[in-house]
């Protein structure tokens, strides 16, 4: 794809923004999904803010006060639910959400489900019992951070141990990405 030679006039973001949020808005006018609910958030103003989520995406949501307040449960993190709902997005941040009218309950998630199971597993094993909780070090003796080799993350860290850190260490080391 050469890009020199497109016959393209430059436009604001609030402009994008807008235009991005009018093709969303009526192409996405009615949508109905299952996912399961994480980082729910019951707001002090009543609305309900969470993510909903399956192995491989997330989406934001939001369920206004005035909707809420008709359902007969309050949801949880790791409930798998069923939405239906319009697509928004909020120009200003260039983000888009759901906004949610109904919600009902599809049973626990997955996710969640498959976290619960490993957490027995290892409660089984032991290995939450008191006796072997160790206190955590005041200093730390070792530190990994996985970055980068270009990336701010880098930089500002080996900036935060000179300032901070007498007689550090900095070693780098490349991985192979595990999951190809």
């Amino acid at each position: 794809m050469n890009i020199k030679h497109w016959k393209v006039d430059p436009i604001s973001v609030s402009e994008l923004s807008g235009r991005i949020k009018s093709v969303l808005e009526s192409d996405f006018q009615f949508v109905h999904v299952t996912g399961e609910i994480s980082n729910f958030k019951h707001h002090t103003s009543g609305h309900f803010y969470f993510a909903l989520k399956d192995e491989s995406a997330q989406i934001s949501a939001l369920m206004w006060n005035s909707r809420n307040k008709q359902l007969s449960f309050i949801p949880e993190d790791g409930m798998k639910v069923s939405v239906k709902g319009r697509l928004s997005v909020y120009e200003g941040r260039g983000t888009y959400q759901i906004d949610v009218f109904e919600i009902s309950i599809a049973g626990k998630g997955d996710i969640y489900l498959a976290f619960e199971q490993l957490k027995e597993k290892l409660k089984k094993e032991g290995l939450f019992e008191t006796g072997r909780k160790r206190s955590i070090p005041k200093f730390p003796r070792n530190i990994i951070l996985i970055t980068s080799e270009t990336g701010a993350a880098l930089q500002d860290f080996l900036q935060g141990c000179k300032q901070k850190i007498s007689g550090y260490q900095a070693y780098a080391d490349q991985f192979e990405d595990a999951r190809n």
